[in-house]
């Protein structure tokens, strides 16, 4: 492989804002849910890139399939790699615990799952063409030669869209989220392609939510003489009241956690959580042990190969405490991501908090925004 942008690269990164700006020219496009995923493209040579450099080509060999038969001979893109599954009602969704599941060691089951859930690549930047380097460009210039080059895309790889329109960006980080998308990315129009630098804007959601502390696990650097708390777990009641799981008694429901914290507070609510320690015997979710291994609810305690090498044991603790926390949105029944720690509720009854008070984003079709549905 010999193009003028070789690998390893890191790909520019985006710090979070709070609202979709509004001013600074820039140009708006889908926060997509998946791995980020560099592209080196040199006739059969193909190589697939992770945000942190690790190789991608072997989980994905339908994409490597679809580089060479649907991109330039010689191109290098930042992109996203992802997974949409059909909806109930007739249309698509990103899930990203399915594409996780993509990253196998067994060569028999990567292509076995991707036959049964093949990925897509939605191309967002363009790095080198032919023999040119292009990061050193301008996002404008750099969009305008991905449109000519890339135009057409109807997948498995695709062109990402875009906006210079602020009302069609906030319309979009409303609306898109229904199709399983993150937010909205904001890139200046007049800025060079910056690898590892944070030249880009992220609008993320953010909601909050009262949930029931269950459970806490100590620091990795937590020692006898100095305790000090790793993370909480969360959990919601589901049941008739706030069902989450089709009906029957109501249960605790493992959500997420909680774990961005100062070494102080980590040894402050060790303490704080002492009181609430008991037995595993009788917690909702004691009986973690006896749980297959495979288990799609993410029951703490349980392993999967994600994790096969890390103790997942927990300490216990009385659900009787109410934690509001921050969280960006769902995925099927648990955080998608670390949820932040806001503030206690000692105004909350821990049987009140179910999945009833979460926000539920209006469906919208996948299809429509990678441009292969006739109703966009």
């Amino acid at each position: 492989m010999d193009l003028p942008v070789m690998p390893p690269v890191r790909p520019m990164l985006a710090k979070s804002v709070s609202s979709v700006p509004t001013t600074g020219g820039m140009s708006f496009e889908p926060k997509w849910d998946g791995f980020r995923c560099l592209v080196f493209r040199d006739g059969d040579e193909v190589e697939l890139a992770s945000r942190n450099t690790k190789p991608l080509s072997r989980y994905f060999p339908e994409i490597v399939a679809a580089v060479k038969e649907q991109l330039p001979e010689r191109i290098v893109l930042d992109g996203e790699l992802f997974v949409a599954r059909p909806t109930a009602d007739g249309g698509e969704r990103l899930e990203f615990e399915v594409l996780q599941e993509r990253v196998h060691p067994a060569a028999s089951r990567v292509t076995k799952l991707a036959a049964e859930t093949p990925a897509g690549f939605v191309a967002f930047d363009l790095l080198a063409l032919g023999d040119e380097d292009w990061t050193g460009r301008p996002f404008a210039e750099r969009r305008a030669e991905l449109e000519r080059v890339l135009g057409g895309l109807d997948g498995p790889c695709f062109l990402t869209r875009t906006t210079t329109d602020v009302a069609l960006a906030q319309e979009w980080f409303t609306t898109f989220e229904g199709a399983g998308l993150d937010g909205v990315i904001a890139k200046p129009l007049d800025a060079a392609y910056a690898p590892n630098a944070r030249t880009m804007l992220k609008i993320k959601h953010e909601r909050t939510a009262d949930v029931v502390v269950a459970g806490m696990r100590p620091h990795k650097t937590s020692t006898p003489e100095r305790p000090l708390l790793g993370s909480l777990l969360l959990g919601l009641y589901d049941g008739p009241d706030g069902d989450a799981s089709g009906g029957g008694e109501r249960a605790l429901q493992h959500v997420g956690v909680s774990a961005s914290f100062t070494e102080k507070r980590r040894a402050e609510l060790w303490d704080e959580m002492q009181p609430l320690v008991c037995d595993p015997a009788d917690h909702p979710w004691g009986g973690w042990a006896e749980w297959a291994v495979a288990n799609p609810d993410r029951v703490p305690g349980t392993k999967s190969r994600w994790s096969a090498d890390k103790d997942l044991g927990f300490v216990a603790l009385r659900p009787e405490r109410v934690l509001e926390v921050k969280y960006d949105h769902m995925e099927g029944r648990r955080f998608r991501h670390t949820a932040h720690f806001k503030r206690w509720r000692p105004d909350r009854e821990p049987e009140s908090c179910d999945y009833s008070q979460l926000e539920e984003p209006v469906r919208y079709d996948l299809a429509r925004i990678l441009g292969t549905d006739s109703k966009r």
